[in-house]
């Protein structure tokens, strides 16, 4: 089968979040000319071991901070790394952006080569709540750099927003939903605070200076649920709403389970239910590439059961929801599930309600056990 999807990982951040678990650090000493060039040496070698099954509909680039690699840099990485894939440019070509890594000419140059959709991480309007976050950028450079992406005629823009963030109140979070809708963006991700290991967060977390609580999540919950679908933005997956035909058909091929090709260090690429692990250390990623080397560290041939426990976690989670066949021994507890509201069960298909959806990691621990 065709490899039609490809995510590329960028490590270097100006500043560490407290809550980000993902591989990312600062650039310090890092040529990053050389480590662009690893990349396209990466490409490389993923195209003479797939060959013509590259066939990429998609290209997701996340990190990290993909959009803080200088202007000078992209204009020699883009072609050269388009031309590793030997392919057309896709459909549909995202890029992660931090507020304050935009310029004019970096975007119209992403634009030039090709990329369709900005992913811009804002995460909040609200100063406060910004510098828990430990972000760099305030909310007037936030709304400078959408406009930014509207000047340029971008396809498609997308905000990221995180709820239950310590201290937030709700009446914060509700004036951060009315101001993404005034701006009138393609597409809106809003996440769920989770205390990741690793994380500062995580540390402060189990010293019980954070806590979560479940009420408070699902006021929020709801606030998004009924705000956003009332402002014209379909809910297709838990955390995702788009004006219709922008969804996101990268994130839609992760949650269906089509095969796809990471590139980048830690990045993981799931291949004919082969899931390998690129090396979490740009350093040794970087080493490996200069010898012509693989960079892979890790790789496990997913059995029956696994596949079938993500199907049930990421499918679940969308609008269409999870295809049938994935629960022929579950009849009682999908009737239990479908008694009390919380899901919708059809000869194809099984969904969240809207209910369903505040408690969904429940109902998917319930049909998983």
């Amino acid at each position: 089968m065709p490899i039609r999807h490809l995510y590329l990982h960028i490590p270097f951040c100006h500043r560490i979040c407290p809550y980000c678990s993902f591989y990312k650090h600062t650039p310090g000493s890092t040529d990053q000319a050389a480590f662009l060039q690893a990349l396209v040496t990466e490409a490389k070698l993923a195209r003479e071991l797939w060959g013509e099954r590259i066939q990429l509909d998609t290209i997701y680039w996340g990190g990290g901070t993909p959009s803080m690699v200088s202007t000078e840099h992209l204009a020699k990485f883009l072609p050269e790394f388009l031309a590793a894939l030997g392919q057309p440019t896709p459909v549909e070509w995202t890029v992660e952006m931090n507020p304050m890594t935009l310029t004019k000419s970096k975007l119209e140059l992403f634009r030039e080569h090709g990329v369709t959709r900005a992913s811009l991480g804002v995460q909040s309007w609200d100063e406060a709540t910004l510098t828990t976050l430990g972000r760099d950028h305030s909310p007037a450079q936030a709304v400078a750099s959408y406009e930014l992406l509207r000047s340029v005629n971008f396809p498609i823009v997308s905000l990221d927003l995180m709820f239950s963030i310590p201290g937030q109140s709700l009446e914060t979070w509700i004036a951060s939903l009315q101001q993404t809708i005034d701006l009138q963006p393609d597409h809106i991700s809003c996440y769920n605070l989770t205390y990741e290991e690793d994380t500062d967060f995580f540390e402060k977390f189990s010293a019980g200076t954070y806590k979560r609580d479940e009420a408070t999540d699902e006021a929020f919950f709801q606030e998004t649920m009924q705000r956003l679908p009332q402002a014209g933005y379909t809910q297709y997956e838990i955390s995702n709403y788009a004006r219709p035909g922008v969804e996101s058909k990268h994130n839609q091929a992760y949650w269906a389970g089509a095969d796809y090709l990471g590139l980048g260090p830690s990045a993981v690429s799931t291949i004919d239910r082969v899931r390998t692990k690129n090396l979490p250390d740009t350093v040794g990623y970087m080493a490996q590439l200069k010898k012509q080397l693989a960079p892979t560290v890790e790789a496990e041939h997913l059995t029956e059961n696994q596949w079938r426990c993500e199907r049930l976690a990421l499918e679940l989670r969308t609008t269409r929801g999870l295809a049938r066949h994935w629960l022929t021994e579950e009849t009682d507890k999908l009737h239990e599930l479908s008694s009390e509201g919380l899901v919708i069960v059809t000869p194809d298909f099984v969904s969240l309600t809207t209910k369903g959806k505040l408690v969904a990691d429940g109902v998917i621990a319930h049909l998983w056990t």
